[in-house]
């Protein structure tokens, strides 16, 4: 709602500077503003056809006739990477887990358990569960 307001106090605020542009001034922006959408119109096709021709470049091979890459080759190639990321990431965080894990273990059987570890609810739960089944 906040971009709504700004947006119209921009509006009014450069409509209010339209009475100090001169009629040829207006005319010639009104000019260049139609030339630069036309040219818009006619560079976008233009851009979808350097871009397959960059990926060609890069690299991704051409097994198609005219020397056009398979369409779903970028996509598969993202997907593997980004299930290729998935994986490391959690092998990363269960190692990260396992490593926690070991240091609870071996402080506990070493005796050199911090006694902040003695407030954690979480043990006096192990406890009463270990203790329940002697």
């Amino acid at each position: 709602m906040n971009e709504e307001r700004y947006g119209y106090r921009v509006r009014q605020a450069l409509n209010h500077g339209l009475k100090d542009i001169s009629p040829a001034s207006s005319r010639r922006l009104e000019a260049a503003r139609h030339l630069a959408l036309s040219r818009q119109k006619q560079a976008a096709p233009e851009l979808v056809l350097a871009s397959q021709g960059a990926s060609t470049a890069i690299g991704f091979g051409s097994d198609r006739p005219g020397g056009q890459p398979h369409p779903y080759l970028r996509q598969a190639l993202a997907v593997a990477a980004l299930l290729l990321g998935m994986w490391i990431a959690f092998y990363w965080h269960s190692v990260q887990y396992v490593t926690e894990l070991e240091e609870v273990d071996s402080a506990l059987l070493s005796d050199d358990l911090p006694p902040e570890a003695f407030l954690d609810n979480d043990f006096f739960e192990w406890l009463k569960d270990d203790s329940s089944e002697d």
